[in-house]
C-alpha cells in the first residue's frame, strides 16, 4: 500500500534539497505529490520538470480552477518544510490565498496529519507574531517541530541549509501516521 504525502515548501534555503528529500520519503513508501510557494517555485525554476519526473505528479504553486480535475491523489499525510516566517503565519491566521497555505488550512478542518518545521532565523523570531503563530497551529493540532528536538533558528546569516533536520521532519510525519 501506497501512501501519498504533499510535500510543501516555501523559500528558504533548504528547499533546494527537495529532490534528495523526495527520494528520502519515497525510499520510506511515500508517493509524494510536490507543492511550493510560488517564490520558492520560482527559485526551483528550471528544475521542476525534473521534480515532476521523479515524483510522477506535477509539481504545484497555483489552485487549480473551479471544474478542473484534480491531477493529485488525495493526502494521507502534509509536511510543509521548510516554512517560512510568512508560510507559518498566514496559516495561523488562515490566509489562503498561497495554494500550500489553502490546502493546508483546510487539511486541519478534514483530519489530515499536518506537520510543519519552520526554517527562519532568530531575528524573525523575536516578533511576537511568530510564537502566537506556532501556538495557534499546535492548538489546532498541527505538529509544529520548533525549539527543543525540532528546528532551532540561527542568527541572521548563519544558517547552513545542509543542517535542516529533514530527516527529523519525515520521522515525524511516518510518526504521524502509523499513529492515526
Amino acid at each position: 500500500m501506497t501512501r501519498t504525502l504533499y510535500l510543501f515548501g516555501s523559500a528558504a534555503p533548504p528547499v533546494f534539497d527537495v529532490a534528495r528529500v523526495i527520494e528520502e520519503a519515497q525510499s520510506r513508501g511515500w508517493d509524494v505529490c510536490l507543492g511550493l510557494t510560488p517564490t520558492a517555485a520560482d527559485w526551483l525554476g528550471g528544475g521542476l520538470d525534473g521534480l515532476a519526473a521523479l515524483t510522477g505528479h506535477p509539481v504545484r504553486s497555483s489552485y487549480k480552477r473551479p471544474g478542473d480535475p484534480d491531477v493529485w491523489p488525495a493526502a494521507d499525510a502534509v509536511l510543509v518544510a521548510p516554512a517560512t516566517f510568512n508560510t507559518i503565519n498566514a496559516w495561523a491566521l488562515g490566509l489562503t490565498d498561497r495554494f500550500i497555505v489553502g490546502v493546508v488550512a483546510e487539511g486541519i478542518g478534514k483530519g489530515i496529519p499536518l506537520a510543519v518545521m519552520p526554517c527562519v532565523n532568530a531575528a524573525y523570531v523575536q516578533h511576537r507574531a511568530f510564537d502566537r503563530s506556532v501556538q495557534e497551529l499546535r492548538d489546532m493540532g498541527v505538529t509544529v517541530l520548533y525549539g527543543e528536538g525540532g528546528f532551532m533558528p540561527n542568527l541572521p546569516g548563519q544558517g547552513r541549509r545542509e543542517a535542516y533536520p529533514w530527516d527529523l521532519a519525515l520521522t515525524a510525519i511516518d510518526r504521524l501516521v502509523a499513529e492515526a
